[in-house]
């Protein structure tokens, strides 16, 4: 008897209508091919990863048999001890007191935006997100059938909105991706007082925090949610955390920072997800960050603060009118905004074809009402005569589809 073939796509859960390949993870596929100049993906410079100092870690913790035993075995979820009192330390220091125990290690921040969804988000729940707002926190919360709302803009300057009471907010205060803009205090003091009005739970993805390379700092919206609510274990916000962007992506070191009530919860989603970060990469990422690591930003952030500004330069000298863009002081990314009518995603395509320069489309960073006139560009990998090379394919492309409208 011959069995018939099944039709999975019947099989599966009604959530997988709302999950969608990532458009940024199908562009990183360009990068294979040597003669793009690609702007797609947020990765950072390899030649920043501190390789060496890692490679001696790995070594120290193998060679030695005690160390090695616990390396490689099975460990708690919460995660390894002393990189959480780390990470509390540091945190505590940046205006966010905390403990340990307010900490719990992710598989990179991105597990962190899951564990947050399974745990706060159900069919129909709404989720206010910015105008436009990180793809991968999209990709994270489909799979739980939120409803989005747009945070309105007038939330930012204390205007009254019609959003729900009990929402999911979602937000990336400094060097957002995609825009790479940051809010200022004001705007940040007027979305917490929002969200104490309407008993909304803040997420703020401080991701790129760490990459500074102009102005100030401004405080964390956990730092001021502190502040007005008396401690961590009163606060509203939870904070997540990376070393993805400043040691290395593969590590898979994110951290969620928060009452303990909300930890103790997300470690049960964590049990059954994982059970845990991996123990050794847990381990060389506490020696890796115990010694040096300011040094080690530093360095970073005058790296990624030249190729920033050659951005910007060479924007500045090729676009044409009609074509805007935002003015990062830290991050890896800037948003252009093009003239009206010129798709991001069309104009795409016709780069690839025509000048061969990759770039992420704006479209898919929109959760509820899209803008197809905008593209990402990131500067944190290409040299700089990529950059100055790229930006000027891409400017002459421009040039050419408004001289054909």
């Amino acid at each position: 008897m011959t069995s018939q073939p099944i039709d999975w796509a019947e099989r599966f859960s009604e959530r997988m209508n709302r999950v969608r390949a990532s458009e940024i993870r199908e562009l990183l596929k360009l990068l294979d091919q040597p003669d793009i100049l690609s702007f797609a993906g947020g990765i950072p410079d390899p030649g920043l990863f501190p390789a060496e100092r890692i490679q001696a870690d790995y070594a120290a913790i193998l060679a030695d048999p005690a160390l090695a035993a616990q390396a490689l075995q099975y460990s708690v979820s919460e995660g390894y001890l002393p990189l959480r009192a780390w990470i509390a330390e540091r945190m505590t220091r940046d205006g966010m007191p905390c403990e340990p125990t307010n900490i719990m290690l992710t598989a990179g921040s991105q597990q962190a935006l899951d564990l947050i969804g399974k745990l706060f988000i159900g069919p129909g729940d709404t989720v206010v997100v910015a105008r436009p707002t990180y793809l991968g926190a999209l990709q994270a919360f489909n799979g739980y059938q939120p409803a989005y709302r747009d945070l309105p803009e007038g939330a930012l300057r204390g205007e009254p909105t019609d959003l729900p009471r009990g929402a999911l907010g979602y937000f990336v205060p400094d060097f957002a991706n995609p825009t790479g803009v940051s809010l200022t205090l004001e705007q940040r003091q007027a979305l917490l007082e929002m969200a104490n009005a309407l008993d909304m739970t803040l997420i703020e993805d401080a991701a790129y925090r760490e990459l500074r390379f102009e102005g100030e700092a401004t405080p964390t919206l956990l730092a001021l949610d502190i502040a007005q609510s008396g401690g961590v274990d009163n606060a509203r916000t939870l904070f997540l955390g990376t070393l993805s962007k400043t040691l290395s992506p593969a590590l898979r070191i994110g951290w969620v920072c928060g009452p303990k009530t909300v930890i103790e919860k997300l470690v049960l989603l964590k049990q059954g997800a994982d059970l845990h970060v991996s123990t050794i990469n847990q381990m060389v990422a506490h020696r890796a960050v115990s010694e040096g690591y300011d040094q080690h930003l530093h360095r970073l952030r005058g790296a990624y603060g030249h190729k920033g500004r050659v951005m910007l330069a060479a924007l500045e000298r090729s676009m044409p009118e009609g074509v805007t863009w935002s003015h990062p002081e830290g991050g890896m990314f800037v948003w252009i905004d093009l003239p009206e009518g010129m798709e991001g995603a069309t104009l795409l395509a016709r780069a690839i074809e025509e000048e061969r320069v990759a770039f992420v489309p704006g479209a898919p960073f929109f959760a509820e009402v899209p803008s197809a006139n905008a593209i990402r560009l990131s500067y944190s990998l290409p040299t700089d005569a990529q950059i100055e090379e790229g930006v000027g394919r891409l400017a002459r492309l421009i040039r050419r589809v408004t001289a054909e409208a």
